[in-house]
């Protein structure tokens, strides 16, 4: 158990960096169809909703930064990964692999415009369950 008396109790949001960010506002609310909420002011900022996660798009260097994309994805749960994939190519995004079976979810793994890694994931199994292979 931590002593820390710090009072962490959640994640507000994660911040997704951009270098165009008419593009990645177009590309994560028309594209993704995710909500649009809070505009950061006159910054070229926005937060977008994903369920239980807020995404906040900034364009990096308006925030004094430099432009880095991230690597590892960001995992959107979707119901059929294999329909939200499909819908998402139709629109021309295209895709790191073949989508995934791990024996409990399946995960599709792709980027925005800038570079920065997206997955599409659903887990099918129980939480509690373990793979028996990975295909």
């Amino acid at each position: 158990m931590s002593t820390s008396k710090i009072g962490v109790q959640g994640v507000d949001f994660i911040t997704v960096p951009t270098q165009d960010f008419e593009a990645a506002d177009r590309f994560y609310g028309d594209v993704l169809g995710l909500e649009r909420s809070k505009q950061w002011g006159q910054m070229p900022a926005r937060e977008f909703e994903a369920g239980s996660l807020t995404i906040a798009v900034m364009q990096s260097d308006a925030f004094g930064q430099e432009f880095h994309p991230h690597g590892s994805p960001i995992a959107l749960h979707v119901d059929d990964v294999h329909a939200a994939r499909a819908e998402l190519e139709s629109q021309g995004v295209r895709f790191a692999a073949d989508t995934i079976d791990s024996g409990v979810c399946h995960m599709a793994i792709f980027s925005d415009p800038d570079g920065n890694t997206l997955m599409f994931h659903n887990r099918y199994a129980p939480a509690d369950a373990h793979p028996t292979s990975v295909q």
